[in-house]
């Protein structure tokens, strides 16, 4: 099968995974509008196996079509990009430690402390600015850290689990180059 083809159906099976995952489990945070959810594993996932910028778009455009389906329409701007930094970041970390020849779980754990940062540090900015909750977002950090830190194990568990698959297994090797 043809490569880019391959990318982009294995791009869009990750992001309606994507939009699962976020949508099976939603717990509100309290003080907030936002809620906590699994969908970041499924993000990280899509880094690891696709790199950019396919992982990118699929997380962020999983990560939104959630919020829409689920009645979030202000936080879709936000949502898709902070989804999208967070893969595309991850990828970048990922394929550089991988790169390093480091050991094989310290491109995982590495590239997924960054993007749970760059979660909790986005959903942050975006409530204090574009939605004008300003200091009052930060509410949303413990939730969010809770998200990131679950997603963060979930996703490495995932990975370690799904390692054994051919196809997988050739995935995240041909990000190494």
């Amino acid at each position: 099968m043809n490569k880019k083809l391959q990318l982009i159906i294995t791009a869009s099976m990750l992001a309606a995974m994507t939009t699962i995952a976020t949508m099976i489990i939603k717990i509100p945070t309290l003080g907030t509008n936002g809620y906590v959810n699994i969908g970041d594993s499924l993000v990280l996932l899509s880094a690891w196996l696709l790199g950019n910028p396919y992982g990118a778009l699929a997380a962020g455009i999983g990560s939104a079509l959630a919020d829409l389906l689920s009645g979030y329409p202000v936080y879709i701007p936000g949502t898709a990009i902070i989804k999208f930094l967070m893969a595309f970041t991850a990828a970048v970390v990922f394929k550089k430690t991988k790169r390093d020849h480091v050991p094989a779980p310290v491109p995982y754990i590495l590239s997924s402390i960054v993007a749970e940062v760059i979660m909790v540090a986005g959903y942050f900015i975006y409530e204090a600015t574009v939605l004008g909750y300003g200091f009052v977002a930060a509410a949303s950090i413990p939730g969010n850290a809770v998200q990131g830190i679950t997603c963060l194990i979930l996703g490495n568990l995932l990975i370690h689990a799904l390692s054994g698959i051919k196809y997988i297994n050739r995935m995240t090797h041909s990000l190494k180059s």
